[in-house]
């Protein structure tokens, strides 16, 4: 196991990280920027460093300072997060090249995966089904010759995207040059590389993720299934659960089976997500995220496994702790994001200072944060404050108890999404598990038409 290990991130999934590493037994190294010099996951790691100002590419985008100061710390690891540094191969190889082992996936698998379109080739080509689309798009007219092949509406998608960036949905072909132009400069943007693919655009499906772990023996297992249609215009995601309701034994079978194939095809270790589309009877595969995600707490509550721990022993060399036939799901759980956001504007980002918090406490209830009364929202980053993580032993009681956290959680001095959350697990959609991708947009667009 590791004696130390550097946190290169920050807000609740650095804090995430910290305690488990401590949990492990593992001295941690927190990186910050000067903007969250006072942030609690500063405060609870064993020794913490300023690597620049507030701006990203100036502090948790620096590779040379993070890597100096991992180095400098004497430690024996670097677990990115999610966002950031998390998918970039480069930082991967750096460290791998300065004797740091990179909690993740191999560079080459994270390089693969990590491009779109390159990854959708993969898998065609070991077998799982793809979601009808482009290779990389060299121009706008390339764009147009896809589109009228592939059929309107189309998606055009950052192939280093992420977080909806660099997403265009394309209804005509008069639209195409705006929406590739639009596109490629926030895709530059946001990732540094303009480069885009199509995709045809499915009606009203559904975002449905696997969670799964490799190790370094040739192991791959799943942890079943998360539905993540509850999702902002800005295809953000804002509420997820698990297991995904409303599935068929042979859609949930097809879900694992290609995420433990495409897995297998790439040599995937360590945690990974395989994010896919599911469309009447059909199941297609969109894309895959090398590493932790923001939702992996629901999976976490249903199976019972700490899949930041588990990160960590593989990254160590150790073998998977359990076997696929001891991984059961349990219960259902339920995650709500609680973001300073305006959900009255858009759902637009607010800074500031957090004057008041209070949390729920009580049976199945669970709260992944870095807020304290005091705390400074600052204007540089993603604005995830807290995510409310309810488990229950139906979907029923999942709700009824995320209704209750939802009362108890009180947020002052910036706009949240707490009340929209409530809002949407009131909805008859919603109870019954009958909602897609359109879902919150159309919501949303009812609620302003009133």
């Amino acid at each position: 196991m590791f004696s130390k290990i550097l946190i290169a991130n920050r807000g609740e999934i650095a804090v995430r990280v910290n305690r488990a590493c401590h949990g492990l037994g593992a001295q941690t190294v927190a990186i910050y920027s000067q903007a969250d010099k006072d942030a609690m996951h500063v405060r609870e790691a064993d020794e913490a460093y300023c690597v620049g100002p507030g701006p990203v590419g100036r502090s948790y985008l620096d590779v040379a300072n993070i890597v100096s100061t991992a180095l400098a710390t004497k430690c024996d690891a670097v677990h990115p997060g999610y966002g950031f540094l998390a998918e970039n191969a480069r930082f991967a190889e750096i460290c791998s090249d300065h004797g740091l082992v990179f909690i993740g996936p191999k560079p080459s698998v994270i390089a693969a995966m990590g491009d779109k379109a390159t990854a959708k080739r993969i898998m065609k080509e070991a077998g799982v089904a793809t979601t009808p689309g482009s290779d990389i798009l060299e121009s706008a007219q390339k764009a147009r010759d896809a589109a009228k092949r592939i059929g309107y509406p189309v998606l055009l998608k950052a192939t280093a995207g992420g977080g909806g960036k660099g997403m265009r949905v394309v209804e005509r072909p008069e639209d195409i040059d705006r929406a590739f132009a639009s596109a490629t400069a926030e895709a530059e943007a946001s990732f540094k590389d303009g480069r885009l693919y199509m995709e045809k655009l499915l009606l009203q499906p559904r975002h449905v993720e696997v969670q799964v772990l490799g190790d370094e023996f040739g192991t791959v297992l799943h942890l079943g299934e998360r539905d993540c249609s509850v999702q902002k215009p800005s295809h953000q995601k804002l509420i997820e659960e698990a297991p995904a309701p409303n599935l068929t034994s042979k859609q949930r079978h097809a879900l694992h089976e290609m995420a433990v194939k495409a897995c297998k095809s790439v040599g995937y270790t360590n945690a990974g997500t395989l994010e896919f589309l599911v469309a009447g009877d059909h199941v297609y595969f969109m894309e895959m995220n090398t590493r932790i995600q923001v939702e992996h707490p629901v999976t976490e509550m249903v199976y019972g496994v700490d899949l930041v721990k588990e990160q960590i022993r593989i990254a160590a060399g150790e073998r998977a702790a359990y076997v696929q036939r001891d991984l059961q799901a349990r219960g259902h759980a339920i995650e709500c994001r609680i973001n300073a956001e305006n959900s009255q504007n858009n759902f637009a980002p607010e800074a500031g200072t957090v004057s008041h918090v209070e949390f729920p406490d009580g049976p199945g209830m669970r709260v992944d944060s870095h807020m304290y009364a005091g705390a400074l929202v600052p204007p540089y980053y993603d604005s995830l404050l807290a995510k409310i993580v309810v488990h229950g032993e139906t979907r029923d009681e999942a709700i009824a108890r995320m209704e209750l956290a939802l009362r108890e959680t009180t947020i002052e001095g910036v706009h949240t999404t707490i009340a929209q959350c409530a809002e949407i697990l009131a909805t008859r959609e919603f109870r019954e598990g009958r909602y897609d991708i359109t879902f919150l947009p159309r919501l949303m667009a009812g609620a302003a038409s009133r």
